[in-house]
């Protein structure tokens, strides 16, 4: 493996692991926790340029082309499977502890539900896709190859995760979740890669993101 390589999913690590401490240790407000990743997620990949150069955020950022209609569509059916899911599944896994915890953990509730859901949709899919996508896997992939940019893309966008859920679900939801969301990762990259660009991948996760916020709804409404 390049010696790149090993900075750029070094560097992705780091975030993570810094995320996961905020997440599971530190707690702070929602505000203050999206400050910190943003400061992480911006700021990491920039410090990766001081070795590489090469690496020019800004072409992350190519028009997507013909292929904006199709993720569109890919994204209206991730939503329709997501929320759908939901509804099949809510009667055999526990999701009666999530609006609590998200509460208790974060601040997040029925009053600034509505913008936390879209900052998310909107701000916090971008973020991610720059930092995961972008950054740790269409760069990522130059240095390691496609495989293991693929692999290690996805499982470092799922890991991320992990800490934040943590009390939100009973186990077998837990890692039915994280299956998900390495799958959702896997997607996300597969899109990307047909115009080296993250904007396809930003429209999905957009989608899946509002489906998320439609559960979140669904589950504060239900409290």
């Amino acid at each position: 493996m390049k010696k790149d390589g090993v900075r750029i999913l070094g560097l992705m690590a780091a975030g993570c692991l810094c995320m996961a401490l905020v997440d599971g240790w530190i707690r702070p407000g929602y505000l203050w926790k999206s400050g910190i990743k943003i400061a992480l997620f911006l700021l990491l990949p920039l410090l990766y340029r001081r070795w590489d150069p090469a690496f020019r955020p800004l072409s992350l950022f190519r028009t997507a082309g013909k292929h904006a209609a199709l993720a569109a569509a890919v994204g209206v059916g991730l939503y329709g499977l997501i929320v759908g899911g939901y509804f099949a599944l809510r009667s055999v896994l526990d999701f009666s502890g999530v609006a609590g915890t998200l509460t208790a953990q974060t601040g997040v509730s029925g009053s600034n539900f509505l913008f936390v859901a879209l900052y998310i949709s909107f701000v916090n899919s971008l973020l991610e896709e720059y930092f995961f996508r972008g950054f740790g896997f269409l760069y990522l992939k130059t240095k390691i190859g496609r495989k293991m940019a693929y692999g290690a893309g996805a499982a470092l966008f799922a890991g991320y995760h992990a800490a934040m859920m943590l009390g939100w679900y009973d186990l077998p939801t837990f890692v039915l979740m994280l299956a998900g969301l390495f799958a959702g990762g896997l997607l996300f990259s597969f899109a990307d890669e047909k115009t080296d660009s993250i904007l396809l991948s930003w429209l999905i996760h957009m989608f899946a993101n509002f489906a998320i916020n439609t559960v979140g709804f669904l589950l504060f409404a239900g409290r």
